[in-house]
C-alpha cells in the first residue's frame, strides 16, 4: 500500500510539473532556451494634412486586438491636439481635435506588436433577411452566376470560393463582365463579390489590412473578403479564392468606410511605415502574459524585487544538487563526507573559476587539516577543538588572501566566499576517519566529495540549466518526483558492480 501511494504521489508531481511547463511553452510562448529573440513590428501611420484655418477634426481607424498579433505598446503623437479613442462597431478609432492649426499638419499613430497565437472566436451572424435590389440586367446577371455556382458547391464556404474564383477568372463570360469593370482591381472583386452573395442572403464584409515585412516602403493596405457560415468569420483573398490569412497580415479594419476623415483640411494623405526589430523572448512574453492577464505572469519569478530574484537564482539550484548527490552516492556509490556538504562547495566555486576554487579548497583543507592533527596531541574536547578548527580555517583563508593579494592573485582573494564552517567539519571528518579507518579511506572520501562538488558546479551552473529552473521552477516538482522514488531504490550500485566483478567471472568458472 505504501509503495503505491509513493507511486502515485511522485507521478502526480511529475505530471503538475510537466504539465505546468507545457503550457507555459506552448500556450504563453516561454522560450526553453536562453538568448532566443523574437521579432517585433512597429507600424506607423502618418496622417498629414494642411489646414484651412478652422476648427479641425481628424478621425483615423486603429488596429483593435488583430487576429494573430497582440499591441504590445501604442503612443498617439501630435502636438497641441486632444487625442482620444473610441469602439464604433467591429472597429477602433484615434480622434484628434483642436481649435487653431496652422501650417503643414502630421498626427502619428504607432504601435507595436508581436506575433500571438490567438483563439478563433467564434461569431455566428444569421443570413440576410433582404436581398439588394438589382436592375433588370443585374439581376439576370447575379441570377446566372449564383445559378452556377450552387450547382458547384457544397456550403456556404465552398460557395463563396467559387463566386470569387469566377469573379476573379482570367476569361470572364458576360454575367462576370456586366457586373466587373476589367480589369478589375482587388477592392472592385471583393465590393462586388459581397454585393453578389447579398442576392444568396450570405453575410460578407471587407477588410482591409497591411503586410508586415521587412524592407517594404509606404505599404498600402489591401482589401480581403470575410464571410460568415453562421458559426464564424472565414478570410478568403479576393485574388485567387484561397482561405485563410497570412501570417504576416495585420488586420486594420473592418468594412467598406474610409480609412480617415479629417473635417475643415486640404490635401489629407495618409502614410504607412513598417520595422522589424528583434527582442529577448522572455522580456516579451512577459509583457504579452501581463496584457492577457494569465494567472501565471502573477507568480512569476521576474515580478519579485532584483536582488530577491539573484538569491532565488542560486537557490533555485540547490535541489539539482542535492538530486545529483543523491544519484551519484544511491545508485553510483561515490563515497562523500557529509551528504550535502557537496552542494555548498560548488556553491562557493561560482565566486571563482572552477579551477581556482578546487586548488583554494584543497590548500586550506590540507593546510587545516595539518594543524587539526597538531591539536590531536592537545587532547582538547570536541566543541572546543572545533571552535579552534573553526577559528584556524578563518586565519587560513585571510592569510591565503593578503598572499594572494601580494603576488597579485585576484582570483585568491575569493577564498573569503567559501563556507567556513563546512570546511572546518569537513576538516574534522577527514582527522576522524583518517584515524578510524586509515588514510587511504580518508583520502577515497575527501577525492569523492571534490568530485561530487565539481560534477554539481557543472550540473547547476550550466546556462541553460540555471535559466530553464529560473523561467521554469515547476521543475522542482519533477526533481521532487525523483528523488522521492530513489528513496526507495534498492538495488546495486555500479561501484559495487565492479567490486564484485571477479567474484562474478570465479562463479561462472
Amino acid at each position: 500500500m505504501n509503495r503505491w501511494h509513493l507511486r502515485i504521489l511522485a507521478t502526480l508531481l511529475a505530471a503538475a510539473a510537466i504539465g505546468l511547463i507545457a503550457y507555459k511553452a506552448r500556450v504563453l510562448g516561454y522560450p526553453l532556451v536562453p538568448a532566443e529573440e523574437v521579432e517585433s513590428w512597429v507600424v506607423e501611420a502618418r496622417l498629414g494634412f494642411e489646414p484651412d484655418g478652422r476648427a479641425i477634426k481628424a478621425e483615423l481607424a486603429i488596429p483593435a486586438n488583430p487576429p494573430g498579433f497582440l499591441i504590445l505598446d501604442e503612443n498617439f503623437v501630435s502636438r497641441g491636439y486632444g487625442v482620444q479613442t473610441e469602439e464604433r462597431e467591429d472597429n477602433r478609432l484615434a480622434l484628434w481635435s483642436i481649435r487653431r492649426a496652422s501650417g503643414q499638419q502630421a498626427l502619428y499613430y504607432r504601435a507595436t506588436l508581436s506575433g500571438h497565437q490567438s483563439e478563433t472566436v467564434d461569431e455566428a451572424v444569421p443570413a440576410l433577411d433582404q436581398a439588394p435590389e438589382y436592375g433588370e440586367l443585374e439581376g439576370a446577371a447575379v441570377e446566372a452566376i449564383l445559378d452556377e455556382v450552387r450547382s458547384k458547391s457544397a456550403d456556404i464556404a465552398t460557395f463563396s470560393s467559387l463566386l470569387v474564383k469566377m469573379l476573379a477568372g482570367p476569361a470572364p463570360n458576360e454575367n462576370v463582365q456586366l457586373l466587373l469593370p476589367q480589369p478589375a482591381t482587388r477592392e472592385q472583386l471583393t465590393r462586388t463579390s459581397i454585393h453578389v452573395l447579398a442576392g444568396a442572403h450570405i453575410p460578407a464584409r471587407m477588410v482591409w489590412g497591411i503586410h508586415l515585412a521587412e524592407g517594404i516602403r509606404d505599404p498600402v493596405p489591401e482589401p480581403w473578403l470575410e464571410v460568415n457560415n453562421g458559426e464564424r468569420w472565414i478570410a478568403i483573398n479576393p485574388a485567387d479564392a484561397s482561405h485563410g490569412y497570412p501570417s504576416d497580415f495585420l488586420i486594420w479594419w473592418y468594412g467598406d468606410a474610409p480609412l480617415f476623415t479629417v473635417e475643415n483640411a486640404r490635401h489629407p494623405e495618409l502614410k504607412f511605415s513598417v520595422t522589424r526589430s528583434l527582442e529577448p523572448a522572455l522580456e516579451m512574453v512577459g509583457r504579452q502574459t501581463e496584457l492577457v492577464g494569465s494567472p501565471v505572469s502573477a507568480y512569476s519569478l521576474s515580478n519579485l524585487p532584483v536582488h530577491v530574484q539573484n538569491v532565488y537564482r542560486s537557490l533555485l539550484l540547490v535541489p539539482i544538487g542535492i538530486l545529483l548527490i543523491v544519484i551519484l552516492r544511491n545508485v553510483v556509490g561515490i563515497r562523500t563526507f557529509g551528504t550535502f556538504m557537496p552542494v555548498l562547495i560548488s556553491l562557493a566555486f561560482r565566486e571563482t573559476d572552477l579551477a581556482s576554487g578546487v586548488l583554494l579548497f584543497s590548500v586550506i583543507v590540507t593546510l587545516g587539516l595539518a594543524v587539526r592533527f597538531y591539536l590531536e596531541h592537545l587532547k582538547l574536547l570536541l566543541v572546543p577543538r572545533l571552535a579552534v578548527v573553526v577559528i584556524v580555517v578563518i586565519m587560513l583563508m585571510l592569510l591565503v588572501s593578503m598572499l594572494a593579494h601580494r603576488l597579485e592573485f585576484d582570483v585568491g582573494l575569493s577564498v573569503a566566499l567559501f563556507p567556513m564552517v563546512i570546511m572546518a567539519m569537513t576538516i574534522e571528518r577527514i582527522s576522524i576517519v583518517w584515524e578510524e579507518h586509515g588514510p587511504a579511506d580518508a583520502i577515497t572520501q575527501a577525492i569523492g566529495s571534490l568530485a561530487v562538488a565539481i560534477a554539481c558546479y557543472l550540473a547547476m551552473y550550466n546556462a541553460r540549466v540555471e535559466y530553464f529552473v529560473f523561467v521554469f521552477p515547476e521543475v522542482l516538482l519533477l526533481v521532487l518526483a525523483i528523488a522521492l522514488m530513489m528513496g526507495r531504490y534498492t538495488g546495486y550500485r555500479l561501484s559495487e558492480l565492479l567490486r564484485f566483478r571477479a567474484l562474478a567471472q570465479g562463479a561462472r568458472r
